[in-house]
């Protein structure tokens, strides 16, 4: 059997994407939110590829609090709520043209 090796990430970095956070209201919403839109940034989801250390890229991460932030750094965020705000996050930013579909 002759497997393929598995391809590296494509890092997509993008300032904009990063700075569509501001202002906006935190989409993960777990207990440790603090509602305030002034502490929103965009904050990188863990995954698979993105090693200690190292962000994954512009396009897996989430509009999320301070109180958010911490708790998803802290891997105190169940998968589904970070899919959930994954999902409503890459919706805003298609909204905002930061990432089309062809």
């Amino acid at each position: 059997m002759i497997t393929k090796p598995i391809p590296k990430p494509v890092k997509i970095v993008s300032r904009k994407i990063r700075n569509s956070a501001r202002g906006e209201m935190c989409t993960l919403r777990t207990r440790h939110c603090n509602g305030n839109p002034e502490t929103v940034v965009f904050a990188h989801v863990p995954t698979t590829y993105a090693g200690m250390g190292t962000k994954s890229n512009d396009l897996h991460g989430v509009y999320a609090c301070s109180g958010c932030h911490q708790a998803l750094d802290e891997y105190l965020v169940g998968h589904n709520d970070i899919l959930r705000a994954l999902v409503e996050t890459q919706v805003k930013m298609y909204q905002k043209d930061l990432i089309t579909v062809k």
